[in-house]
Order: structure tokens, then C-alpha cells, then sequence
């Protein structure tokens, strides 16, 4: 049952490392060409500023959502000693 629980926070931990480097810069390069240069109509150079400000706001997500899983994890059971 402890292997259970020590693969699960490390699969847990990839998936975040890996949420933590690929959505900030997607979202980075997508919201400046599309969503603000395309769609916008917003000059380039804003455009730096506001995507900058998007990535910011996905690092901020991430992390929030790894604390939230790390704290909702199910404790550990302490194992019990035999006291002779």
C-alpha cells in the first residue's frame, strides 16, 4: 500500500513538471498571435506584455492546482510498532 502511494505522488509530480514547463509557454505564444495580435487587434509590442501576463496567470493555476491535489492526498497510515 506504500508503493501504491509513492508511485501516485511521483506520477502526480511528473504530470505537474510537465503541465509546469509545456502550458506557460503555449500559452505564452497563443495568446500573442491569436488572441491578442489576431483576434485583438492589440501592436506588437503590448502584445509581449499581455502574453507575459497570461503565462504568469498559468504558472499561478498550476501551482494552485498542485497544492490542492497535495493537500486533498490521503495521509499515510503510521505503522505500528509492537511495544514489548
Amino acid at each position: 500500500m506504500v508503493q501504491r502511494s509513492e508511485g501516485s505522488a511521483m506520477k502526480a509530480m511528473l504530470v505537474f513538471t510537465i503541465m509546469m514547463v509545456v502550458l506557460p509557454i503555449f500559452s505564452y505564444f497563443f495568446s500573442k498571435s491569436v488572441i491578442f495580435e489576431g483576434i485583438m487587434g492589440v501592436a506588437a509590442q503590448s502584445s509581449y506584455f499581455y502574453a507575459a501576463i497570461v503565462a504568469i496567470a498559468v504558472v499561478h493555476v498550476i501551482l494552485g492546482l498542485f497544492i490542492y491535489v497535495a493537500w486533498s492526498e490521503e495521509p499515510r497510515p503510521v505503522p505500528q510498532f509492537k511495544a514489548d
